[in-house]
């Protein structure tokens, strides 16, 4: 799960970590009022940014520095209602209904912070950088050793030497060197507290006072563990997420929508990107990302079916399950339901296997649906891209 910057900026600071003051707006009137609220305190200089759940707003007009309340408003009602496009975002855009109204930064020098579950080693891995600003990726590719990464085991926890360690590769001593080690340490307990499975401040600043800010924040959040974080879960901005994903979850299915025409339901994780992949090779592409997982019922395998159908981009279904705990029968019965409820008009291709399978194949073949049954996976890939075509 994601949250927007100002939400991450208000969960940090309840950790410690030192933050510009800045108030979210739902409308430009609003804006100016949070504004205003911003030069009581003293400030001169205003940062109006378009809140959505993509990078690169700043490169695409979303993120504005002006002078005087009257140019808040102005830049407020040219960004509430724009459809901002992002390299995050694809060709279609995110509508920009939230901004955030921050005061503006002395800034000195910037750098790049983040903090991730490497699923490998099973640790927390901190990574850091004196490219601020920059996306890491960019620095990755051209100017890899400049990015520094520290591993921390959680049994342990977080040492000063692991922030040491990343401060000194920043260039930090004395008193900004204890500053960005507090910061570190807030940010690993906001971490670890909220379950997050990303912490990225890009860029973390030193303003010309000697203070070390976090100038902007990403949080992603573990959606496995949400069932224990109420106020996190209460942070979810449903108008950032695809309308097929929040119906989904509602059922308890992971679905990730694609720009393919080839619907998928599987069960498994492995076996679902498998699936996507020998779509792939055999010269067609998927229209999603769908688990049922390994105890789906009649019901949820029917609303699978339906999510599915209702991205207009499909134009072939492969149904791809191996019966272990799912049982070939359930996922039978629930196909047939669907087609006939939603009255099926593209092809579909069905391959099981496992537990009940030959009653699962006998409900299919008796069902008076048009189902096109394959034996194995390649067999399958073959005849749904084929009939796609």
């Amino acid at each position: 799960m994601n949250i927007h910057e100002y939400q991450a900026k208000i969960l940090l600071k309840e950790f410690g970590v030192l933050v510009p003051e800045g108030y979210p707006a739902f409308s430009a009137q609003e804006a100016v009022e949070q504004a205003k609220k911003l030069q009581n305190s003293g400030n001169k200089v205003f940062v109006v940014k378009a809140q959505i759940h993509a990078g690169g707003r700043g490169k695409a007009g979303g993120v504005k520095v002006v002078k005087s309340v009257e140019d808040v408003k102005v830049e407020a009602e040219k960004m509430l209602g724009k459809i901002l496009v992002t390299h995050q975002t694809g060709p279609e855009g995110k509508e920009v209904k939230r901004l955030y109204v921050e005061a503006g930064s002395n800034i000195a020098k910037e750098y790049y912070l983040s903090a991730v579950v490497d699923r490998k080693t099973k640790k927390i891995v901190f990574m850091t950088s004196t490219e601020g600003g920059v996306e890491i990726e960019e620095v990755a590719a051209k100017t890899p050793e400049k990015i520094i990464s520290v591993v921390i085991d959680p049994a342990t926890g977080i040492q000063g030497c692991h922030a040491r360690r990343l401060g000194f590769a920043l260039g930090l001593d004395g008193d900004k060197l204890k500053k960005f080690s507090k910061l570190v340490f807030a940010l690993y307990e906001a971490f670890n507290k909220t379950d997050a499975s990303q912490v990225e401040i890009n860029p973390l600043v030193e303003t010309s006072e000697g203070e070390i800010i976090c100038l902007d924040a990403k949080i992603n959040f573990d959606d496995n563990a949400l069932y224990r974080q109420e106020k996190v879960k209460a942070l979810r901005d449903l108008d950032e997420e695809d309308p097929l994903e929040i119906e989904a979850s509602s059922y308890d299915l992971n679905y990730v929508k694609m720009d393919g025409k080839i619907g998928c339901m599987v069960n498994g994780a492995g076996l679902a990107m498998a699936t996507m992949d020998i779509i792939k090779l055999y010269g067609s592409s998927p229209a999603n990302f769908l688990d049922v997982g390994g105890g789906a019922t009649r019901e949820k395998v029917t609303a699978a079916f339906k999510i599915i159908l209702s991205d207009p981009n499909v134009k072939g279904i492969l149904v791809n399950i191996f019966g272990g705990i799912m049982r070939c029968d359930i996922i039978a019965n629930g196909i047939v339901e669907a087609a006939k409820e939603v009255n099926l008009s593209v092809p579909l291709v069905v391959r099981l296997e496992g537990t009940n399978v030959d009653l699962g194949k006998k409900i299919l073949a008796e069902s008076g649906v048009a189902i096109i049954p394959a034996n194995d996976l390649d067999d399958a890939a073959q005849k749904v891209v084929k009939a796609v075509n």
